[in-house]
């Protein structure tokens, strides 16, 4: 929402104000100026990225356009859903505990937490993790490595088209000219038209650098500033877990990791102790509820 509101009041400013000065709206209206530079970029932009990352960056766009990252809510079920695991994996034998993490699709804990298990990519995290605490020779500070190495490659992998959104809005200015120098060509072309029509030529070429100029640092600069915000906060869970399961092997008990995890955090969206007591801690199933569910 925050996009969109954004985008409507720059288009509005920008053409009130013209207007304001004076300024007729169809001058502005170059359509072939927007395809050269549009096409060039677009050009540009399939050139440079693997189609992986141009077909997440279009996922991404959609994402920041209606702000899909974690949210409060989706932070206290991760929290419940580690302390339901770090209870299992305090109280029950290794068999049982494998049952859950070897098939999470089919699992009490996780089947509580739908939205968790929905990102498939956290749950396989979360797995691939309580797995190595069950074999239990892993020391903790080389699991925490390990686990930072993948937090980085994550990170690295959500933020790829944020990164590729950006090399188009740094080329957008010089593709701008290169449509307005086109535009010059067109203009010279006709040096002995009357002033009337040779002024035409060369406001329709400048509209090309204006064009340029606005998407990059108005539209796309920005744009790729909130895809890397919101995919950075998709990484945030990962490191929740991270710190919650590093707590628990270094032998604090499951509800003192969790506080690992939520300081992590950041303040606007952290829940309180009481929060996640009442709602994450309290939420959690039995232990007799799960055997009869499983």
């Amino acid at each position: 929402m925050g996009v969109m509101i954004g985008l409507v009041v720059g288009i509005a400013s920008l053409l009130g104000g013209f207007m304001a000065m004076g300024g007729h709206i169809d001058v502005i209206w170059q359509p072939f100026e927007f395809v050269i530079i549009g096409g060039i970029a677009l050009g540009t932009f399939i050139i440079a990225n693997p189609m992986s990352t141009i077909k997440d960056t279009g996922v991404s766009i959609m994402q920041a356009v209606s702000g899909k990252a974690p949210k409060r809510k989706d932070f206290l079920a991760l929290l419940g859903l580690l302390y339901a695991l770090m209870r299992e994996l305090r109280s029950k034998p290794r068999n049982e505990v494998e049952g859950h993490i070897d098939n999470p699709q089919e699992s009490a804990i996780f089947q509580h937490f739908p939205t968790i298990l929905k990102d498939k990519e956290l749950t396989q995290y979360i797995c691939d993790y309580a797995r190595l605490i069950v074999i239990g020779n892993a020391r903790s500070h080389e699991i925490e490595a390990l686990m930072e190495q993948e937090i980085s490659t994550v990170k690295k992998h959500k933020t790829k088209p944020a990164g590729a959104v950006s090399t188009v809005a740094e080329a957008l200015p010089a593709l701008g000219i290169c449509a307005a120098v086109l535009g010059i060509v067109k203009a010279m072309g006709a040096i002995d038209q009357p002033p009337e029509v040779l002024g035409h030529y060369i406001a329709s070429a400048l509209i090309g650098t204006f064009v340029g100029i606005f998407m990059s640092y108005a539209v796309l600069s920005p744009l790729a500033a909130k895809i890397k915000l919101v995919r950075e906060k998709q990484c945030q869970p990962f490191i929740i877990v991270k710190q919650s399961l590093i707590a628990y092997m270094n032998g604090a008990l499951p509800q003192i990791a969790l506080e690992h995890g939520r300081k992590t955090i950041s303040a606007g969206d952290r829940p309180s102790i009481d929060e996640v007591e009442n709602e994450a801690i309290s939420n959690v199933p039995s232990s007799s509820a799960m055997q009869q569910a499983a």
